[in-house]
């Protein structure tokens, strides 16, 4: 026992010596965590919070012209993240500043909320080849937990039961009909929007309602700080993914709903490994942690040579609007891993395009009888290591600054 307690010690001191910008270390407690909610004790006592970068979603731009003036030259956030672990159950938690609180009424077209999701990969075979941020990818499912800030809404209250709807616009304020739908909806509504979803690619996403996603979220706004509060505590193992084995990969997203924010216009964190107090995971933190070594500017000129024509960032703006997916954030949202795999088979992971009628068509991929997907950026394996090495460190630099 001695000897393996050494071993473990040892992994141990290897496995923190891999710890970097997007690790979080899971503290184990004693608590059951899935009675727990984001004003618990055992948050308060035993999370140890890592800074975390998300970056503003810049790959498609939504069809809203206030929207994106609000969101234009967006820069990262900063937010804490911890987790705990129980032994059965992994709990997430999330704390991001935010000067306005935007509560969703009702049911305004013009009107968001904030609000957070995480995004769990299934256990990867191979940590160097993670779905894509946000939606997971063609056999590289992912489960979403989204938790929204919401007033409380009877529509119909989860049950199934419309018939007693009533429209106050419809009816005389001071009817007795309204009176009691009112009184109904004091009694029976909903206060708290979770859901739970299951995605392996674009227009693939699913929302679980069968009742197989065992979880709990919960948002809470802390006033003085004007910071929110997220929290998603779900088993360490189900059928949509497993957490078990030593690390696990989560993603954060965060909307602000005074800048419209909603579904593409959002902060959006890489990977990030959090670290379980057990043995195992060590390929999958240096994985989501791997800082390629290249020549930066060599890679510069290999992407104003080979990709400036397609896509965009910061320092190139020749190509056509809606060409090619924007990549003015690439280096803080995708892996290393993810940069490499794009680049040599684009086909691997293929992302949504435009909306064909609300810009012009530049088509992303092309569909063949099957509806098998094929990306229309040809692979670039011809490059010989060196030169990929050297632009993924340079597409590693395409990040927004972190506002102060």
């Amino acid at each position: 026992m001695r000897g393996v307690a050494k071993i473990f010690a040892a992994l141990s001191l290897a496995a923190t010596a891999l710890l970097a910008d997007n690790t979080v270390t899971a503290v184990k407690v004693d608590a059951d965590l899935s009675k727990i909610g984001c004003g618990s004790e055992v948050i308060k006592k035993s999370a140890k919070f890592s800074k975390i970068v998300l970056y503003p979603q810049t790959t498609v731009t939504l069809n809203d012209k206030k929207a994106n003036e609000l969101n234009k030259e967006a820069k990262a956030m900063v937010v804490d993240v911890a987790a705990l672990y129980d032994g059965k159950n992994v709990a997430v938690i999330v704390r991001w500043p935010d000067s306005t609180k935007n509560v969703q009424k009702g049911y305004k077209s013009d009107v968001y909320a904030d609000g957070f999701a995480l995004q769990f990969a299934t256990t990867p075979e191979d940590p160097s080849k993670l779905p894509y941020i946000g939606m997971g990818s063609d056999s590289r499912p992912v489960a979403i937990y989204l938790q929204k800030a919401v007033d409380k809404f009877y529509e119909p209250n989860g049950n199934g039961v419309v018939g007693y709807q009533v429209n106050p616009h419809n009816t005389n304020r001071f009817g007795e009909s309204l009176k009691s739908f009112e009184k109904r909806v004091e009694a029976l509504a909903n206060r708290d929007y979770q859901k739970a979803f299951v995605s392996e690619g674009f227009r693939s996403m699913t929302e679980i309602k069968d009742g197989t996603a065992s979880y709990n979220a919960d948002m809470h706004y802390v006033e003085p700080k004007k910071i929110w509060g997220g929290m998603v505590v779900r088993p360490l193992k189900d059928e949509y993914a497993d957490l078990s084995k030593g690390a696990f990969p989560v993603a954060v997203a965060v909307w602000d709903g005074e800048k419209l924010n909603r579904n593409g216009i959002k902060h959006l964190s890489s990977w990030i490994a959090v670290k379980l107090p057990v043995l195992g995971g060590e390929e999958l933190v240096a994985a989501i942690n791997e800082k390629v070594k290249g020549d930066v500017e060599n890679g510069k000129e290999l992407a104003m040579t080979n990709c400036a024509s397609c896509h965009r960032w910061k320092g190139a703006q020749s190509a056509p609007m809606y060409m090619a997916p924007d990549l003015s954030n690439i280096g803080g949202q995708a892996t290393a891993g993810y940069i490499r795999e794009s680049i040599v088979d684009p086909n691997a992971v293929v992302v949504p395009g435009y909306n064909r009628n609300a810009h012009p068509n530049y088509q992303w991929y092309m569909t063949d009888d099957k509806g098998n997907r094929t990306s229309t950026m040809p692979p670039f394996d011809w490059l010989d290591k060196k030169s990929l090495d050297d632009l993924i460190a340079y597409m590693q630099t395409l990040k927004a600054e972190v506002e102060k």
